[in-house]
């Protein structure tokens, strides 16, 4: 274990590993040359698991792969990888449907909050290319926080915790959604939360309606006179 996911396995309180389901030698030599190798790693130590009590889960991209094409379908990030500018693959989801994709000339460049159906794009390829991605990986990992692998309710209340002690822990493929779901005027209240299977839930999002790119932000700081 490297001192990065040391920080997030230990410091962080992200280990143990919780519900791993060991990948195949396909599965491993499928993403070999498309995603870190030191993510492939990983996944061959730890499996596809949860962290964090389940706050956080290393999933196989295969599974979410169509689920990425429709929440990416019709923005700049579909046709980037149309172009062959990019590559995205889901490489990990939060207890609340968070996704998180890496792009493989890009690393952690794009996440999705699919209970509200917002798109937040970070990308920032000088300082990918600076870092290489075994690098960028492994800051990926070492800079969470359970604390910020979270929801918080209408009165901006944290809901991680009491989800778990109402529903109980998440399965392997679960997570926590609202239901009736945000964007048809659900309200993120802790009762209206139930353990649903992810893939089902995040492309019935996804199906939703119109999905909301917000602004790049790392884009914008690097475009600041002080970044020049």
């Amino acid at each position: 274990m490297n001192k990065f996911f040391d920080n997030f396995y230990n410091f962080g309180g992200f280990g143990p590993a919780i519900e791993a389901i060991q990948p195949t030698d396909e599965q491993l030599q499928y993403y070999q040359g498309i995603l870190p190798n030191n993510l492939l790693e990983y996944w061959k130590e730890y499996g596809f698991c949860g962290w964090g009590s389940g706050r956080l889960w290393m999933v196989n991209p295969r599974d979410y792969q169509d689920i990425l094409t429709e929440w990416l379908r019709g923005t700049k990030f579909e046709k980037m990888q149309n172009d062959g500018i990019d590559s995205f693959h889901v490489i990990a989801l939060d207890a609340f449907g968070e996704i998180y994709v890496w792009g493989k000339n890009s690393g952690n460049s794009i996440s999705i909050t699919s209970s509200y159906g917002m798109i937040f794009p970070t990308f920032d390829n000088e300082k990918y290319v600076s870092r290489g991605e075994t690098r960028s990986l492994d800051l990926f990992f070492s800079i969470k926080t359970t604390s910020e692998i979270d929801l918080d309710d209408i009165n901006d209340q944290p809901l991680f915790e009491r989800a778990v002690e109402k529903l109980g822990p998440l399965e392997n493929g679960e997570i926590y959604g609202f239901a009736p779901a945000l964007a048809l005027g659900g309200e993120p209240k802790l009762e209206n939360l139930q353990k649903v299977k992810a893939t089902e839930h995040l492309a019935f999002l996804a199906a939703l309606g119109e999905k909301r790119v917000m602004a790049d932000i790392v884009a914008l700081s690097n475009q600041l006179p002080h970044n020049q």
